[in-house]
């Protein structure tokens, strides 16, 4: 028998969680918030960026008060073989604007911090507490959850899951499927420690300035995946993750592939004497617009991770947390100020409006790229990689060769490993997908 009722359950303290209580709280719903964690982002040791835009919607103050790490100035492409890389950046004085663009986090102070001005707001937050299950009242309408706590169900005219990419409520309760394997990233993470001032020179930086690497080729040999590295304060975020499919077809292991990665030549220099005192692993929903699974129904709406919000393009997750998160709390909103019920019916206003967002837009513009990159992910993350090092060395290197044979060879050597017809295929094939 449920004993205590709210407004709104939230399960789940991430960004997507963190946003949908925040918001409803500050609108004097009654709020109750369940974090398995033992405090919210204590699941979360990784670093991430955050994009400041998102985030003042929710805390429009948050830079006076946020633990920020540094406003990123430069954006880096590396394009990797075995020895080299072939680089593209972007830096801006643009981005050392007064209220910068993007920044670096560590996402376990992050989380924790975002989750206190939850509890500001008015919401209970409720952490150490699995959900085991949601309730039913017997016709498919969900009105409550059911803990690991001796409390037992408690009661909420609506069921907010932001569960993450694996979470089991919503498969158990047949809202959703589990994410297939080639649906799914895990990625590989560690913390490596430096003194301040070295970070900045390594990476041409100066006070809080920052910089992202984000790198592609043989660093994945061969599967659809990508690493990165994010400069923080004191410390390098680095990482790379890979499709779970492929983790299972190679039996490649991560921390091995990880390892690899850090002593490739171009990132060694920049890690060389640090201290790694973080490890992680982490799900992350691949998938795209094609996957997103049914976003509301009966008493429940979904958002974040859990709903496969994620663009792989752009690497942007988080920002599509917190806007999903948002925007599925201000439609709860608006229905209890009109005193509606929560049903299908009413929630479908969640849909309606995270269709019109960037969210569902950018996803759908790239709905075909996922499934492009996994099908030929042999010529685009361990031929192509190894061809373009290839034709930039040819390029530098002055030999005594003519630079007409040079532009022969160059040329060659992609038609014999892709021929004519595989190379027009591929850009078209990419160029369909990017439209």
């Amino acid at each position: 028998m449920i004993e205590e009722r709210f407004d709104a359950i939230v399960v789940g303290a991430g960004m997507a969680g963190n946003a949908a209580a925040l918001t409803m709280a500050k609108h004097g719903m009654k709020v109750l918030q369940l974090e398995r964690g033992e405090y919210s982002g204590s699941k979360n040791v990784q670093g991430a960026i955050l994009y400041a835009d998102m985030l003042q919607k929710l805390v429009p103050d948050f830079r006076d008060h946020a633990p920020l790490e540094r406003h990123l100035v430069e954006q880096r492409f590396w394009i990797m073989d075995d020895r080299s890389h072939v680089g593209l950046h972007y830096r801006s004085e643009d981005f050392n604007e007064e209220l910068p663009n993007r920044y670096t986090v560590i996402r376990a102070q992050f989380d924790k911090w975002l989750s206190s001005k939850v509890r500001e707001a008015g919401a209970t937050v409720l952490c150490e507490t699995t959900v085991t299950e949601l309730v039913e009242n017997g016709f498919g309408k969900i009105i409550g959850v059911r803990t690991d706590r001796r409390d037992g169900e408690i009661g909420a005219d609506v069921v907010v899951l932001a569960e993450g990419v694996n979470g089991l409520l919503g498969t158990r309760a047949k809202l959703r499927e589990r994410p297939k394997p080639n649906k799914v990233a895990l990625a590989v993470k560690e913390m490596h420690f430096l003194p301040r001032e070295t970070i900045e020179a390594r990476f041409n930086l100066r006070g809080d300035e920052g910089v992202v690497i984000e790198a592609a080729g043989t660093i994945s040999r061969g599967m659809t995946g990508m690493g990165f590295v994010y400069a923080n304060k004191e410390c390098i975020s680095l990482g790379i993750g890979c499709l779970v499919a492929d983790f299972q077809r190679t039996a490649e292991a991560p921390y091995r592939l990880l390892d690899r990665f850090k002593r490739h030549p171009s990132l060694a220099p920049l890690i060389d004497g640090s201290e790694v005192k973080e490890y992680s692993a982490h799900l992350i929903p691949e998938g795209g617009y094609k996957e997103i699974p049914r976003l509301y129904g009966d008493g429940w709406v979904v958002v974040g991770d859990a709903a496969q919000l994620n663009n792989a393009i752009h690497r942007e997750g988080s920002n599509l947390a917190m806007t999903s998160g948002r925007i599925a709390a201000e439609a709860i909103c608006q229905l209890k100020s009109r005193g509606v019920p929560m049903t299908a019916k009413y929630l479908a206003l969640y849909k309606k409006t995270l269709d019109r967002s960037f969210v569902i837009k950018d996803l759908k513009k790239y709905k075909d790229m996922p499934r492009l990159m996994h099908t030929n992910s042999q010529n685009f993350f361990l031929t192509y990689p190894q061809l373009v090092s290839k034709a930039m060395q040819n390029y530098v290197r002055v030999d005594g060769t003519p630079k007409a044979e040079k532009e022969k060879l160059t040329m060659r050597s992609f038609v014999n490993a892709r021929s004519w017809t595989g190379l027009l295929g591929d850009a078209f094939r990419i160029a369909r997908a990017w439209r």
